[in-house]
């Protein structure tokens, strides 16, 4: 049956691989983020957070998410962004992105619990999280786009 890491890699290589089929067909919905780059695409269902209660709470106390799961945090206007792990029980890659979507930083596997500060750059308005070791097993890295409804008229992949 192999292991949970060996699952999960099979499963995201099938997605990212139906994904890049329909890559001409964009789904944009408020509870999806598609993530753009030289892999394919890969699709999240996603949680927003674009208020200051949401964004504060975030993953904690969460104890599993599926494997295409996570958590668009949306800020009014780009601005410095760091992040911790307090009070988050699984492990977390964070894909931080600038006004128009484009990926600036990803921090991968951020350690449950830990209260060390996770800069994610200067100019950032979105931030997703997923779970920890997905961005590198799908190819998610810097100059990746994210394409979400949220993301403005400036989008570098709008939705449409």
């Amino acid at each position: 049956m192999g292991s949970g890491i060996e699952r999960l890699a099979a499963a995201a290589a099938i997605f990212v691989t139906l994904a890049g089929q329909g890559a001409a067909q964009s789904l944009c919905a408020d509870d999806r983020v598609t993530v753009i780059g030289d892999f394919g695409q890969a699709r999240f269902t996603v949680s927003v957070a674009d208020d200051n209660q949401e964004r504060a709470r975030g993953l904690m106390y969460v104890q599993e998410m599926p494997t295409m799961a996570g958590m668009l945090f949306v800020y009014e206007r780009p601005q410095p962004a760091s992040f911790w792990m307090e009070n988050t029980l699984i492990p977390l890659d964070m894909i931080f992105a600038g006004e128009d979507g484009t990926v600036e930083t990803v921090h991968a596997e951020a350690q449950p619990l830990d209260r060390t500060s996770i800069f994610g750059g200067d100019e950032i308005k979105y931030v997703l999280e997923i779970n920890g070791g997905l961005a590198e097993q799908l190819g998610i890295e810097p100059g990746a786009i994210l394409q979400h409804p949220m993301i403005g008229p400036e989008a570098a992949a709008p939705c449409g």
